[in-house]
């Protein structure tokens, strides 16, 4: 039998994906909390239309909105979805995962195939357009000519970039 995931204490197994009203019940006024983040197991924009509604009720309460994602939504919804995140996304946060196409593909075996990484970087530059700030991220295992070579493809489309610490 498969454990159930646990972050920090928090079960974070979900029986059923909630709906709209399910969220807004469990968010209340999200009282104590500055920022609210969208991230998950799987890419939080595969539920486009819940997460623009969800953000529009929290940006009616001042609320920070980040989007920490993958970066293949438009991949997922087959348009640009960038320009729907305009108001509503205050941060977007893209996984970069690897400095070139061939890495990515290696490390993420995206369903997308040898355009995923492509995909990533023009989303993350669509994004730079349209919210206000965008940061690419990787992880701190990375190689240094990597790490180099991502950081100069953040500095290309005017995206933030940080290096994170591997957790677990």
């Amino acid at each position: 039998m498969r454990e159930k995931p646990e972050s920090f204490g928090y079960d974070l197994w979900l029986d059923k994906e909630p709906e709209f009203d399910e969220v807004i019940s469990a968010l209340g006024t999200a009282e104590g909390y500055d920022e609210v983040v969208f991230c998950g197991f799987g890419e939080p924009t595969e539920r486009l239309p819940l997460l623009l509604e969800v953000a529009k009720y929290l940006k009616s309460l001042n609320k920070t909105v980040r989007l920490n994602t993958n970066g293949l939504g438009d991949r997922i919804w087959n348009r640009p979805i960038a320009p729907e995140l305009s108001g509503l996304i205050d941060v977007v946060s893209v996984s970069l995962n690897a400095g070139d196409k061939e890495r990515y593909r290696e490390r993420c075996a995206s369903d997308f195939g040898e355009s995923a990484f492509e995909s990533v970087v023009k989303f993350a530059g669509e994004c730079v357009r349209h919210v206000p700030k965008v940061v690419l991220s990787v992880v701190d295992i990375l190689p240094e000519d990597e790490l180099k070579k991502c950081e100069q493809i953040a500095k290309e489309i005017g995206a933030d970039f940080r290096i994170r610490k591997l957790i677990g």
